[in-house]
């Protein structure tokens, strides 16, 4: 009897990317999503929990993706910019929902607030990155699925950069000519500049943003420390009767966002961001030194990290 003959397989070079059900181009004989796209796949929805890990700033980076309404920063990329692109911009959102616009100028916006396709905003984020640096000028770049093996916004950009968001009060930002905009963005911008909350950025703490809300306002502080610490540090201080920002404030909880940890504290109506700057400053000072203790928590202290961890929120 003859044997069968094997089919032949294509060893050499990367094995394009096909539909799931269509055959695999390596010539196994099977589906492409079970031979191999099932690497592809996984790369693609595999999560990465801290996604701006590494980057200039990556406490602004979360709190610019989960908090603040409207918002923009200055990118610098590794090597410089190309010549027809006179500034990359970090916006939280764009009209219409865009993932990035190239201006009529050459300018690129990229916004942060948008569905990914993969488990990497990094990558996501990457992508469509590069794709707008060669966009034809006044286009904006439309979403697509990420392969897994694409560079991050850590391959692209300057790590040594300075990253300094600038928060707005509106989404004027858009466009350089608001008057003039297109009847779609025009009605996107009035939607956009009623929903927005305003908010603050502190001058004196690194990545805590004021906000006011129709009830009360409130202190949101995204940090970089290791979350188990963080918390530790909190629940001695929150024991001691110490973490509060003053009179009439409260430390009520945090959100878990991006791998780092944001506690959120209650304030009255009638405090602004200028009265939040010299108590926040002091509790920063009261947080390094509960974060250097090395004692075990007492019991006061573990309680009141248990009430703590209860109202964590995760926003990613």
């Amino acid at each position: 009897m003859a044997k069968k003959q094997k089919k032949a397989q294509l060893t050499d070079g990367p094995v394009p990317v096909v539909g799931p059900r269509e055959p695999c181009p390596c010539g196994s004989g099977r589906r492409y999503k079970a031979c191999h796209g099932r690497a592809a796949s996984h790369a693609a929805t595999e999560l990465v929990h801290r996604p701006f890990e590494g980057l200039a700033g990556e406490p602004h980076w979360v709190a610019m993706r989960e908090l603040v309404p409207a918002a923009t920063a200055a990118l610098a990329l590794k090597g410089g910019l190309p010549a027809d692109v006179p500034s990359v911009t970090l916006a939280t959102v764009l009209p219409m929902a865009w993932p990035a616009l190239r201006r009529d100028d050459g300018s690129v916006l990229l916004a942060l607030q948008n569905d990914t396709a993969s488990g990497d905003l990094s990558r996501d984020l990457a992508d469509t990155l590069k794709r707008a640096l060669t966009a034809e000028p006044g286009n904006p770049v439309a979403a697509r699925r990420v392969e897994g093996d694409g560079p991050r916004l850590q391959d692209l950009l300057d790590l040594e950069a300075d990253f300094t968001p600038a928060v707005h009060q509106g989404f004027e930002f858009w466009v350089p000519d608001a008057e003039n905009a297109t009847p779609e963005v025009a009605a996107s911008l009035e939607r956009a500049n009623e929903a927005a909350i305003p908010t603050v950025l502190l001058s004196g703490s690194e990545a805590a943003y004021w906000c006011e809300t129709p009830e009360k306002n409130h202190l949101r502080w995204v940090m970089p420390h290791a979350e188990e610490k963080l918390l530790d540090a909190l629940a001695r201080l929150h024991a001691a009767g110490t973490s509060s920002l003053g009179e009439g404030t409260r430390l009520v909880g945090s959100f878990r966002a991006h791998g780092l940890t944001v506690p959120v504290w209650d304030l009255p109506a009638g405090m602004g961001a200028q009265e939040c700057e010299k108590p926040a400053a002091a509790f920063a000072e009261r947080l390094a030194g509960a974060l250097a203790a090395d004692a075990p928590l007492t019991g006061e202290e573990r309680r009141a990290r248990g009430g703590l961890t209860n109202r964590q929120v995760t926003l990613s």
